[in-house]
């Protein structure tokens, strides 16, 4: 019971890793002079207002006021393999690890309990501590 609640949970932190570890996204902040007027992440940040020249890097205004915008890039060379570029002996394990256990996942035919449906007598006298008769 344990190790399924291990494995499912060590699956599911090794999935998010491979998700974060690829996402992409931007975070744009909006500065009046020294003031912070707003961060956004994956949406432009709002503007005070005032008129924008754009640049490489920053954004700056005619006024007081920059962007700043600074692009966080995830891992995009993500080495995929297919099957066929296994060795043989390695995918002749796999198939063989597959073939075994999908096996083990057999139905086994439902079989019939004739006395599902019937309750037990009730029970008037105990003749076992009545007579004092126990199985050893």
């Amino acid at each position: 019971m344990i190790t399924t609640i291990v494995n499912k949970g060590v699956s599911i932190v090794m999935a998010l890793v491979v998700l974060v570890s690829t996402l992409s996204f931007t975070i744009e902040s909006h500065y009046c002079g020294e003031h912070l007027v707003d961060i956004a992440i994956f949406t432009k940040a709002k503007q005070c207002g005032v008129d924008v020249i754009t640049t490489k890097a920053t954004v700056k205004t005619k006024g007081c006021c920059k962007n700043e915008i600074e692009v966080i890039t995830g891992q995009d060379q993500l080495k995929i393999n297919t099957f066929d570029d296994l060795q043989f002996s390695k995918q002749y394990l796999i198939k063989s690890f597959v073939y075994t256990y999908s096996q083990l996942f057999k139905r086994v035919p439902k079989q019939s309990v004739p006395h599902k449906n019937y309750a037990p007598p009730n029970l008037i006298i105990d003749f076992q501590v009545l007579h004092d008769v126990y199985i050893i």
